[in-house]
């Protein structure tokens, strides 16, 4: 980035909330379910019969929790009628619909788990609702829509004094669901209506919350969209080369980094300028969010892009063909370990010391990133093109996010979670062994170092018990063989013992016979 004299602090400000602005107008544009994305949900009502439906309920999910992908929750359905769970300290679990029996107290007996938990929109965020249900045992949640969709039309009667709304609304993430870990779905108001009034009637309602992916073929396609400071990604990107790996050619992974158009977000003035100061590179065309929020030191959104470029030129190098990438998440590692911090992040030595220890040559890097169209220049740089057009058609907004088939996966981005995922989008038949051996074992990451499922000491004790058995085994063996041969060496001896009592038996009998006429002979002489 060409050096430039430092602007007033006025400028500096301005400068911030036109970019803030343009931010904060694209958020608004773009939160909506991604363009590119597919459905991986389905809700049904499995009983009563009447409310079942051909394909399940239209629905959304939540942009938080934890869905057990390639799985589902079937279990009853209950109604807090009068509890929006907005407050932990009020929920009675004993109270909503249908009633149940009673215990010897004469009070009604609480949600029996594990239930799933129908609760009327308002009142808090949905995140709050989902986190005091978790709290009070639900497996899972269905919040009820309280206002029609004006696209619904007829289909839906909007309650007295309410009016219809234009725009779909959607489960985000407040910035507080990361301990949320079980699934939540809203169900519009012209369906909730019909399965609440089903409870209030005291009718057991069984519904059934879904997760599949499209599995197309024997590939998983899998995407993160990240930056290079981003915090909650670091441990998934420092252990999931190991995963990686042993999917090998089964799994395509596409790492994309998240930058801003800076045109868009008004940080490139009429004159052709950088009006962004140091957040933005190539006079205002691509951006990155400061880290630190401190725009005269420390780490800049400019070196976040130079890094984010540098990334996807390694991956282009050693990723693309194979779609595994090795040295990719080598050099991530390597950065992570020695360049993440103010002094070292856009240190040329460290970065290239960084690429020297995963193996990648840093002259055809930084041949890759000029070869693009650089970082200095008003003018377009071809990887950072298509980045953006690939920010626009995923419509990520929150990061990190990771998609599987195209599928956006919900919840914190931690290993156990995308593997099983990717495991669950293959079609039947062509599951790899490592998801075989390893999708449902409890430490995923080890069983797939290993090669097994179970920790090292287990591996260990069968191998010694093996040997303990098979010196046992051993012992048996040559105790036999010693036997037999003993018996072997009493025949034997027997045989040469009578072999010499046969040599010495005619010479007894010619003795006896000498002795007999001796005898015979005596006795004349007497």
């Amino acid at each position: 980035m060409p050096s430039r004299p430092t602007p007033p602090a006025s400028s500096i400000r301005r400068a911030a909330i036109v970019y803030i602005v343009g931010l904060l107008a694209c958020n608004v544009e773009c939160q909506e379910e991604p363009a590119g994305a597919v459905t991986s949900s389905k809700l049904q009502i499995q009983l009563p019969k009447s409310l079942t439906k051909a394909g399940g309920y239209d629905h959304r999910e939540a942009l938080f929790g934890i869905p057990p992908y390639g799985g589902s929750i079937s279990q009853n359905l209950y109604y807090a009628d009068d509890d929006d769970l907005c407050d932990a300290s009020t929920i009675d679990t004993r109270s909503g619909y249908p009633i149940r029996a009673k215990d010897e107290d004469g009070n009604m007996l609480p949600w029996p788990s594990p239930y799933i938990l129908m609760i009327d929109r308002g009142g808090c965020t949905f995140t709050q609702k989902v986190r005091n249900a978790q709290r009070v045992g639900a497996a899972g949640v269905i919040i009820a829509a309280n206002t029609c969709l004006c696209s619904a039309g007829d289909k839906c009667h909007s309650d007295p004094g309410k009016d219809c709304e234009v725009r779909e609304p959607i489960m985000a993430d407040d910035g507080s669901g990361m301990d949320i870990s079980i699934p939540s779905f809203l169900m519009f108001k012209q369906d909730a209506d019909l399965v609440k009034a089903e409870m209030l009637a005291n009718h057991a309602v069984r519904i059934e919350m879904s997760w599949s992916l499209p599995s197309p073929d024997d590939r998983v396609e899998y995407e993160l969209w990240t930056t290079p400071t981003d915090i909650i990604s670091r441990d998934f990107l420092r252990e999931f080369k190991q995963a990686a790996v042993a999917l090998g050619k089964r799994a395509y992974f596409t790492p994309q980094m998240y930058i801003y158009d800076g045109v868009r977000s008004g940080c490139q003035g009429m004159d052709g300028q950088n009006a962004c100061y140091n957040l933005c590179t190539n006079n205002g065309r691509y951006c990155a969010t400061d880290p630190d929020n401190d725009l005269d030191k420390g780490i800049s959104g400019a070196d976040v892009v130079k890094e984010s470029l540098r990334r996807m030129c390694i991956w282009q190098h050693y990723g693309e063909d194979d779609g595994v990438g090795a040295q990719w998440w080598d050099y991530v590692a390597e950065f992570m370990f020695r360049c993440n911090t103010e002094e070292f992040f856009s240190n040329n030595k460290c970065i290239i010391d960084a690429m020297d220890h995963a193996n990648v040559d840093s002259t055809k890097i930084q041949q890759c990133m000029t070869d693009s169209g650089g970082l200095e220049a008003d003018a377009q740089n071809t990887i950072l093109e298509l980045q953006l057009l690939a920010k626009d058609k995923s419509g990520v907004v929150i990061l990190p996010a990771m998609y599987v088939n195209r599928v956006s996966i919900r919840g914190s981005l931690e290993f156990q979670v995308v593997f099983k995922a990717i495991c669950a989008g293959y079609a039947s038949g062509t599951l790899p062994t490592v998801c075989q051996i390893c999708s449902n074992c409890p430490d995923q990451k080890e069983c797939i170092a290993n090669g097994f499922c179970g920790p090292k000491k287990l591996q260990e004790s069968v191998s010694t018990s093996t040997m303990i058995y098979s010196m046992i085994g051993l012992s048996v063996f040559f105790c036999l063989v010693s036997v037999i041969q003993q018996r072997r060496h009493q025949r034997q001896m027997e045989a040469q013992v009578k072999g010499i009592i046969a040599e010495y038996m005619p010479l007894d009998e010619n003795n006896q016979a000498q002795s007999t006429s001796v005898a015979e002979e005596d006795g004349e002489f007497t």
